[in-house]
């Protein structure tokens, strides 16, 4: 993996290019990418609701980055048989797409605290709360041969004492060094940063990471109790004390302001979770270019989230409504279908409502992210 920074903005902001070069496999995988931008959240490599025929029919290259958690799988193959296969691309079929695996998913792979110790951390999954400690989970990893991976953490919430606090930070530091010693794959390292709500504990967790040998870093305890007022300082305090040229990933910061708020502190890469919740709840993101525009200049604007940049499709008001989602949208569900359309498969509970709603939605949000690319470009 690679990545290099293109433009700055007058703040932390800034636009660069992550580049995938895979040619261990017999399907070598070539992938460059703008960010800011985002991973597309799959269940066992594949997306939520959209088919893999129809992947193809997604923004490239935003589509072509695929986040899956190693979690997922251990209620199926076994490390062993993964690793007989040839790992994720071999298995799933999807040569010329890049995984990135991170433990957490934010939708059914959960961080649990209370459960986590000294020799391993703690998930709520489909299969129940499990410890999983950093053998187990390198295991997994190295089946995978996932394109770019993260190292195991101890994610707390806000609320947690200080104390506890500092010990999931000794913790993340020495679970990174077991997982770069137990790393059998050839893919980049992402290391994991924690602290909770403690500006001191993120820094010294940061200062810590970037002694290490990775190729980035994943920024971890985020979506766990704090507010929107609370995250700059504690973003902005790893964020100045990480290398210019290593990518940073971050995953729970879903809406478009906490999306815009990321990126404003100098993150590169986001989860794209929210697209998950938004297409079971039946909504489509409606926001312009203008509006997202607006907001990005106007550094104290966060209510993008809940003014007009979505809409309810199972209300009755679009059931006859013969006009795409949004006008001038280019997207395979915009192109094709009507709201009332999605309106009639919504309320008939046809599965193809959810596989529409999610391609506009990520087409959406990988617009959002190539518009605030361009205006840092420019500004």
């Amino acid at each position: 993996m690679k990545f290099s920074v293109k433009a700055w903005s007058k703040g932390r902001a800034r636009v660069g290019v992550v580049e995938f070069v895979d040619g261990s496999c017999p399907y070598p995988t070539e992938i460059e990418m703008e960010t800011p931008a985002l991973l597309l959240s799959t269940r066992k490599g594949l997306p939520f609701f959209i088919p893999p025929d129809l992947l193809s029919s997604l923004p490239f290259p935003h589509s072509h980055l695929l986040q899956c958690s190693p979690l997922h799988f251990l209620e199926g193959l076994s490390p062993k048989i993964m690793s007989n296969i040839g790992g994720l691309h071999q298995m799933l079929g999807l040569h010329k797409y890049a995984f990135a695996a991170v433990p957490r998913d934010s939708v059914v792979c959960l961080p649990e605290c209370d459960g986590t110790n000294k020799t391993g951390a703690s998930f709520e999954t489909p299969c129940g709360r499990l410890l999983i400690k950093p053998l187990e989970y390198m295991k997994m990893i190295n089946s995978m041969k996932p394109n770019l991976w993260v190292t195991l953490a101890d994610e707390v919430p806000v609320w947690v004492s200080g104390k506890r606090n500092k010990t999931a930070v000794d913790r993340t530091i020495k679970w990174l060094d077991d997982c770069i010693k137990l790393s059998l794959t050839d893919g980049a390292i992402f290391g994991a940063i924690v602290g909770g709500s403690s500006v001191e504990e993120r820094q010294r967790c940061t200062e810590e990471v970037t002694k290490r040998n990775v190729s980035g870093y994943w920024i971890g305890g985020f979506g766990l109790g704090e507010s929107m007022d609370e995250r700059p300082p504690l973003l902005n305090a790893v964020t100045d004390n990480l290398p210019e040229q290593k990518p940073r990933l971050i995953c729970d910061l879903g809406f478009p302001e906490e999306v815009l708020q990321g990126i404003a502190s100098g993150i590169d890469l986001f989860d794209s979770t929210y697209i998950y919740h938004l297409t079971i709840g039946g909504f489509a993101l409606t926001f312009s270019k203008d509006r997202i525009v607006r907001d990005v200049s106007d550094s104290h604007s966060s209510d993008i989230g809940s003014d007009g940049t979505k809409i309810n499709l199972k209300a009755t008001a679009y059931r006859k409504d013969m006009s795409p989602i949004v006008d001038g949208c280019s997207c395979y569900t915009c192109q094709n279908h009507t709201k009332a359309y999605i309106n009639h498969l919504l309320n008939v509970h046809e599965m193809l409502a959810q596989i529409l709603l999610e391609m506009h939605v990520f087409s959406g949000n990988s617009s959002l992210s190539g518009w605030v690319g361009n205006f840092i470009c420019v500004s």
